[in-house]
């Protein structure tokens, strides 16, 4: 599997993977093809997820610029369509309470309100008629200890009092009479907004409405050289030359390594592994009482995730390998299956029909950045630690904003760029270590 810290590239036209999502979302929809010949441009947007599609379409409906978009391989090749489809209002992995901590209670206020216009932006979009198999409204955190319960009320109640979030407290009663008895449940907290949908298609319906708005889309064209020449970008790819006025870097946890310097050992690209069951009988279905398809989330250091799909299969998600080499494993596969029959016994038969995993892209101070040097010409988009389906679209929004020369909220996610890491070529060994402590953690502490 390709490995942003070991490869070049990406590949070129490479298919999707033999996941859920592809198997299920049916035909992609049309682009512009591979480039083949040289264009100037005034915006190049590289990776067509979810980043590079929101900023393009934001570029041409609300500033009238029509920006080209290249991607290596296809539409939503990288982790925008092999995600578990989780629209959340979240970004990054600090709690608001640490945020607000590092970064005062004004901070914590507007970040909050930038994860609601994510949600709110998605669900517009949605709105205009993209079929992405959308599902009911609701998010379950749950306790994965009895002590961890304390921890979920307290979240709520500041979310409630700061906020005015709805947050419902559920017991393990409660969660076991009303949406299923996942026996590894010891209580948990219920949002009312979040819900799932199928990502790959939410991506091709973002595709369909960037061309429809003008936007040029050219997949099987990989960037393989750059460089800067009396102030234009120039970009090669394999039959074309692209002269750009701005760039904006919408690749992610797909960010080959020594791609820029503004990129350059800033993220670390690590690998989420997700299973989908066959699908349950009825039977099944009562044994594990399991009548909801609300979004699920526990609180482990290294957590789980989880919803029951259209035609009653699991999915279910956490960490996978550490390198692209290991991807392949069906041991991370399996060991999902196993943790997913703690949780359900009546599942001991079950297995599991598609399994697949993607690059998620974490920043040091785990938190997405959305950035522009200081020519004011080159931007970028990444680091969102597994929490961006809803919040990539925004920071699209934001990156649109940026190339287009306005202003944005003035935060600490807009205004500075990504940390880099400190012995980068050891961020590896550094993300075994954090394994093996959350491991720990999870069981012990």
């Amino acid at each position: 599997m390709y490995d942003p810290l070991v490869d070049d590239g990406p590949g070129c036209n490479e298919n999707y993977p033999d996941s859920y999502w592809a198997e299920k979302s049916g035909t992609a929809p049309v682009d512009d093809g591979v480039l083949t010949a040289d264009i100037d441009v005034d915006v190049l947007i590289v990776g067509a997820g979810y980043t590079g599609l929101s900023c393009a379409l934001h570029l041409a409906r609300e500033h009238n610029i029509k920006a080209h978009v290249i991607e290596a391989n296809q539409t939503a090749w990288g982790c925008s369509g092999r995600n578990a489809g989780f629209i959340l209002k979240s970004t990054g992995r600090k709690t608001y309470a640490q945020i607000e901590s590092q970064w005062g209670s004004e901070a914590m206020q507007q970040m909050y309100r930038e994860t609601c216009e994510g949600v709110e932006t998605v669900e517009a979009l949605i709105a205009e008629g993209i079929d992405c198999d959308r599902q009911s409204n609701g998010y379950l955190k749950l306790a994965h200890k009895p002590k961890m319960l304390d921890t979920l009320i307290a979240q709520a109640k500041l979310q409630q009092q700061r906020f005015g979030y709805q947050v419902e407290i559920l017991s393990k009663d409660e969660i076991h009479q009303q949406y299923m008895e996942d026996q590894n449940a010891y209580g948990g907290i219920r949002y009312h907004d979040g819900f799932g949908l199928n990502p790959l298609k939410l991506a091709w319906g973002y595709q369909k409405l960037a061309r429809e708005a003008g936007v040029k889309i050219h997949s099987g064209t990989p960037l393989q050289n750059w460089r800067e020449e009396n102030g234009l970008q120039i970009i090669t790819t394999p039959q074309a030359t692209i002269k750009a006025q701005k760039v904006v870097i919408a690749t992610n946890g797909y960010t080959p390594r020594s791609f820029h310097h503004l990129t350059d050992a800033r993220a670390l690209p690590v690998l989420s592994q997700i299973i989908v069951t066959q699908p349950l009988s009825e039977q099944q279905l009562a044994q594990c009482n399991f009548l909801t398809d609300n979004v699920v989330m526990d609180t482990r250091a290294l957590k789980y995730f989880y919803r029951k799909l259209p035609g009653n299969r699991i999915l279910f998600g956490g960490r996978g390998a550490i390198t692209g080499k290991g991807a392949e494993d069906p041991y991370y596969s399996q060991r999902l299956l196993s943790v997913l029959k703690t949780s359900f016994p009546a599942l001991q038969d079950i297995q599991y029909d598609y399994a697949w995993s993607g690059w998620i892209s974490v920043s040091l101070n785990d938190m997405p950045h959305i950035y522009q040097d200081d020519g004011r010409n080159v931007f970028y988009a990444m680091g969102y630690c597994g929490s961006g389906v809803s919040f990539s679209v925004q920071a699209g929004k934001r990156l649109a904003q940026k190339v287009a020369g306005q202003v944005v909220p003035d935060l600490p996610i807009y205004t500075q760029p990504l940390q880099k890491f400190p012995l980068a070529p050891m961020r590896r060994v550094g993300q075994w270590g954090y394994f093996q402590y959350g491991k720990v953690k999870d069981r012990w502490l």
